[in-house]
């Protein structure tokens, strides 16, 4: 039996048709995976949509000294807060004790010494005191060499903030890529990182797309092997068309400029967690009632 529940979820995770979800569940048996799979092959799905739902609203930020660098999420319940002075000096306070710290997880973090007491009484006091719940969700901790660059890019004021360290180069070709990164969301930022479960799932989607549109058997397996690296194209940073000159991939770019790519770091606010349904005039009517 086919839940509404189960409609709704793969319908928003796909952008295709409730009836069309529904058959595509029925056909997989509930196989929410399978279903995805069923949908692209007929065409139905919305290419690379993303299941999860990204809602909750904060800020996230970058700080270097030398050759280490800080990047960090902290969360608050509204995006009104991320514009406050308080919350934006907050996240100053926490990514600068960081950085000046032996600090590699959140759990550590937390227990940084602050004016406050520790990072972790911080939020607390903060949170008493603008009203709405603030967490520290995420932070990396990146090191570079003497021969290596920092690149940083914050898009939209810190909703997306990217890191990036290249070999060679400089500071302004290692936040192109950053921004790169920032504008096409790889997934990904070698080939080599692609998990092989991930390949072989795609490689059998393409197969039977191929196999829908008529094809046989043998020419459905030459056409995997083309539409296969299309799909590493999309996914693999170093592999993605250079947002600044299409007729070279980011790889290339960063060749021409005597540099390669050592690793990239790309938090998106919210990214993965449960938009807070909010109806804005019901809340504004209640803090009327509530005075």
């Amino acid at each position: 039996m086919i839940s509404a529940s189960q409609v709704k979820e793969l319908r928003e995770s796909t952008g295709a048709g409730m009836m069309d979800c529904k058959t595509a569940l029925s056909e997989c048996n509930g196989d929410m995976a399978k279903a995805t799979d069923w949908l692209r092959e007929k065409g139905f799905a919305k290419a690379n949509k993303k299941s999860s739902r990204i809602a909750a609203e904060g800020l996230a930020n970058i700080f270097i000294d030398g050759n280490k660098a800080v990047i960090l999420e902290v969360n608050s319940e509204t995006d009104f807060v991320s514009k406050n002075a308080e919350f934006v000096e907050m996240i100053e306070t926490i990514g600068q004790a960081i950085l000046n710290s032996e600090a590699k997880t959140v759990e550590e973090a937390l227990e940084i010494p602050v004016e406050e007491g520790t990072i972790n009484d911080l939020i607390v006091a903060k949170t008493a005191k603008i009203g709405e719940k603030l967490s520290l969700r995420r932070i990396a901790v990146v090191t570079k060499g003497e021969d290596e660059n920092f690149g940083s890019y914050l898009h939209m004021g810190g909703k997306i903030a990217v890191l990036t360290v290249i070999k060679g180069g400089d500071e302004a070709i290692a936040k192109d890529v950053a921004m790169q990164a920032a504008a096409m969301k790889p997934q990904y930022v070698f080939k080599e990182d692609v998990p092989e479960e991930v390949v072989n799932r795609e490689k059998e989607v393409l197969k039977n797309q191929a196999m829908e549109e008529g094809k046989p058997a043998d020419i459905a397996e030459k056409m995997v092997a083309g539409r296969i690296n299309k799909f590493f194209k999309e996914i693999c940073l170093t592999l993605q068309a250079f947002i600044k000159d299409g007729d070279v991939d980011v790889e290339t770019y960063l060749k021409n400029n005597n540099s390669s790519l050592v690793s990239m770091t790309r938090f998106e606010v919210g990214e993965g967690m449960e938009k807070r349904e909010e109806n804005f005039a019901e809340e504004v009517m209640n803090q009327i009632k509530g005075n």
